[in-house]
């Protein structure tokens, strides 16, 4: 068999350009892109996904990989796979944050481990909250619906030197900053909660001198910080509905945006 120069061209800009935008977004998803995750099994779910969405892909006109627009072409594919999975990516530290506020107001701050997903020091709490979302995650087949807008975006945002707009990138800036209010409402029934029995804790050392409030208080606030955590459990579920569902629509409204 013989091709031709164009014809391989052709071939390799159909595989070429659908990689690099799965690849960035295989770097940046939850789950998938942390370093739990083994580099040789990204590497090659990235091509798995690749062969699913190459063949439905139509390839941009024209590929030279030494010119100018080809490699504005290739850096608009990676940031635009890794803006999808770093959106899905910043919910998840929502869960993290609010499990590092229940932890100082539980005393269990000082409790940490290394997250496995991102190879820093966190709070055990905080670590269980991320679990629980990644258990959430699965559950709601939210990874089948990113997988779905990955496809949707070489349609809303097809193979070209253009990329996200401007307009894209201020949805995503509002949005993120609504992500700190909904990690402190996720932690502010316990938050509360804690704070009116530390009241209840300070009022008895004052009617009560002799009693040593440090050495009662600690147990109880950790004791009372778990049954809280246990009894809220049911309204983290809803809440992570709605925050990967907020996601979902910010990823839409941002591919879509002119």
């Amino acid at each position: 068999m013989h091709f031709s120069e164009a014809q391989l061209l052709h071939m390799v800009a159909a595989w070429t350009w659908p990689f690099l935008r799965v690849g960035g977004f295989v770097m940046a998803a939850p789950v998938i892109g942390t370093r739990a995750v083994p580099m040789r099994v990204r590497l090659i779910f990235a091509l798995a996904l690749t062969a699913v969405l190459a063949p439905v892909t139509a390839p941009a006109a024209g590929y030279d990989p030494l010119d100018a627009a080809s490699v504005l072409t290739a850096m608009h594919q990676v940031v635009i796979g890794a803006t999808i999975g770093l959106v899905l990516r910043l919910t998840f530290f929502v869960f993290e944050f609010a499990g590092q506020l229940v932890s100082q107001q539980t005393g269990l701050g000082f409790a940490s481990l290394v997250d496995p997903t991102t190879g820093a020091q966190v709070p055990v709490l905080a670590h269980f909250y991320i679990i629980l979302a990644t258990l959430l995650f699965f559950s709601f087949n939210a990874h089948l619906v990113l997988i779905e807008i990955l496809a949707q975006s070489f349609v809303l945002l097809p193979v070209g030197p253009q990329g996200l707009t401007s307009a894209g990138a201020e949805v995503i800036l509002e949005w993120t900053g609504a992500l700190i209010s909904d990690g402190l409402l996720l932690g502010l029934p316990v938050i509360v909660a804690l704070l009116a029995i530390n009241f209840a804790l300070g009022v008895m050392g004052r009617a009560s001198p002799q009693l040593n409030i440090f050495a009662v208080g600690f147990p109880v606030m950790i004791l009372f910080g778990m049954v809280l955590v246990l009894l809220t459990l049911d309204g983290l579920s809803e809440a992570a509905e709605r925050l990967f569902a907020d996601a979902f629509g910010t990823l839409h409204t941002t591919l879509e945006a002119r």
